[in-house]
């Protein structure tokens, strides 16, 4: 199976994602901003149709599009800070919009289902070189802000008074959102991105461990999820994405079970 270029490539972008997500995911959770990345997810097909209509690397233009999404959220924050749910639903409505009426058209000639459903068969070499420096440049922000990002992510009006530039942080961290959703919607699609995201730091929360072990278990997770979803699926000959998702599901199922039983 690895004897195919596609499959090589998939297997890189997997692992990419399988750090990328969790990463992110954590400080989402933990700031109840878990549906942020659904919202982000349909925001990246409205890139992704600006990209296949405008003959562009619809990664590229999915994290463009997406980035400004993110940053339109963080914006809005100022005039609707009782309500993010309100926030969400006009970037979504926003975003499907935009992707409806421009597959609609008539004027995309590429079928978009790969990237609603995740397919293995279109990753190509240059999709693989762009998902590895968006990760490389998303892992060392991670890096860089990441006690900032705990401080934000436990109690941002503490961190306001402690000195943190919590709202360029934030806008920073809507791009790395942006970031990570744009790598990953070769291979999940976007129509269950988000459960990348958010199941494997819900399955880690399960074990009641701290910060930095809810993390590492996230990634073990997320590893074990996005590994089983690619093999499986290829040779169920099923969308990887979906599958990916109901062996998340499963994972956090199994997890919950075994809690119960030790109790």
């Amino acid at each position: 199976m690895l004897s195919y270029g596609f499959m090589q490539n998939a297997l890189l972008i997997s692992i990419c994602i399988a750090i990328l997500c969790p990463c992110i995911g954590i400080f989402l959770v933990l700031r109840r901003y878990s549906m942020i990345g659904d919202t982000l997810s349909h925001a990246s097909l409205a890139g992704v149709t600006l990209g296949l209509i405008s003959h562009h690397n619809p990664i590229l233009s999915a994290f463009v599009f997406t980035s400004i999404c993110g940053a339109l959220i963080e914006f809005l924050r100022g005039y609707f800070q009782k309500y993010t749910d309100l926030i969400l639903t006009i970037v979504l409505s926003l975003s499907v919009g935009t992707a409806i009426t421009l597959i609609s058209s008539g004027k995309i000639h590429t079928n978009a289902d790969a990237f609603l459903f995740g397919s293995i068969l279109t990753v190509t070499r240059f999709d693989m070189i762009m998902v590895c420096i968006l990760s490389v440049i998303s892992a060392l922000a991670l890096i860089l802000l990441y006690h900032q990002m705990i401080y934000i992510a436990y109690d941002e009006e503490a961190a306001k008074v402690a000195g943190v530039r919590v709202r360029l942080i934030n806008y920073i961290f809507s791009i790395l959102v942006a970031s990570a959703i744009s790598v990953s919607i070769r291979i999940v699609g976007v129509l269950v991105l988000s459960s990348m995201i958010a199941l494997p730091v819900a399955t880690a929360l399960q074990l009641g461990k701290g910060f930095k072990v809810t993390l590492i278990f996230s990634l073990v997770f997320s590893m074990m999820d996005i590994m089983s979803g690619l093999f499986i699926s290829y040779y169920l000959n099923v969308a990887p994405g979906g599958f990916t998702a109901l062996i998340s599901v499963g994972v956090l199922v199994l997890v919950l079970i075994f809690k119960k039983l030790l109790r």
